[in-house]
């Protein structure tokens, strides 16, 4: 129903300005009382078999939605009842901001894709605290944080190190965004030895908490098997709790959409069907080359059930969806959700 009716009328409409039309119908349709305990019976899942423990959280099942869909924590309640095990809001940083210029979402229909360069726009800390408080507790919450544009490269780890203490009591655990390509001077991000700084200053600050929570790294899916290894290195010298593989991309290859449209759509990251091999060989290499001595969060190209299996057996733990959920429908979590349980 969702691919035959509903997904040809909502990409009728700009991506952008549907995104917040669709999270205000789901809000106002989950406000009649019985509409949330039917989308449960219709798309969750209930099984023990699919639970998961890693860094100490246990998951109800493995299948996630990643940062950027409730970039403001105002719909995971309401997300809830679709059948995720967890979901990541963010990226949040210490001051709201409008991110980058508009138009900035772009989808690629035939390649199933989309390109985005938001630039972390959000409403800041405070509001997104504020939207937590209001969690009914039904579901584990993973807090993406990263920097304000505007800031200044020397102060580039006070920001995220006030988003963690902001989040701290609201969130299961946090992710660190250093690979989102849509951010201006992001390159630091992406340096071992700035790295190792902003670890250790997040896991100084954790180490102060009369409860630890989990972090994680976000990389991108372009690094090279060098840069891989650093990764490896980096994780097994600073003990972060894991890795999520992987956020967008700035390549266009074998895409179906012209070189004319590409180029009029601009700078900004690739996400969905056209990453699926290259999100999948980072996981496969982080895995292989570690001995798995890490969890891996496998995100990207996630469009069907064989897709997540691929990712699982690539050795992703747990796995999360952005695009693949705005092109498939919230039944591709129970797809996957079933499909695990008749594998393994």
């Amino acid at each position: 129903m969702y691919k035959l009716f509903i997904r040809p009328f909502l990409f009728l409409f700009d991506p952008e300005k549907i995104h917040y039309v669709t999270f205000s119908l789901i809000r106002f349709l989950c406000k009649i009382p019985f509409v949330p305990k039917i989308f449960r019976g219709l798309y969750q899942i209930e099984d023990k078999r699919l639970e998961r423990t890693l860094f100490g959280i246990t998951f109800k099942n493995p299948v996630g939605l990643a940062a950027g869909f409730d970039k403001n924590a105002v719909l995971y309640n309401e997300l809830s009842n679709f059948g995720f095990g967890f979901i990541e809001i963010g990226t949040v940083t210490p001051i709201g901001q409008e991110g980058n210029p508009k138009k900035r979402l772009f989808r690629l229909k035939d390649d199933e894709g989309i390109i985005n360069r938001m630039g972390f726009n959000n409403d800041g800390l405070e509001i997104v605290i504020e939207q937590l408080k209001k969690n009914k507790g039904t579901l584990i919450i993973g807090g993406n944080i990263g920097k304000n544009t505007q800031t200044s490269s020397e102060n580039y780890t006070r920001d995220y190190e006030v988003c963690f203490k902001g989040l701290h009591p609201y969130v299961d655990y946090f992710v660190l965004n250093v690979s989102c390509p849509n951010v201006g001077s992001h390159a630091k991000l992406n340096d071992k030895a700035y790295l190792l700084e902003l670890i250790s200053a997040i896991q100084k600050l954790n180490n102060q908490e009369t409860i630890q929570k989990p972090i994680l790294l976000k990389i991108a899916p372009d690094l090279n098997n060098n840069q891989l290894d650093e990764i490896i290195e980096l994780v097994a010298e600073t003990k972060i709790d894991g890795v999520i593989a992987s956020n967008t991309s700035t390549t266009r290859n074998n895409l179906k959409a012209s070189v004319g449209v590409i180029k009029e759509i601009g700078n900004g990251g690739l996400s969905g069907q056209p990453i699926k091999e290259q999100s999948t060989k980072v996981i496969q290499y982080l895995a292989s080359h570690s001995n798995k001595a890490f969890p891996i969060i496998g995100v990207g190209g996630i469009h069907s059930a064989e897709d997540a299996l691929e990712k699982i057996e690539a050795g992703a733990d747990l796995v999360q969806v952005y695009t693949g959920f705005i092109y498939e429908g919230p039944g591709l979590i129970k797809q996957i959700n079933k499909a695990l349980l008749n594998k393994y």
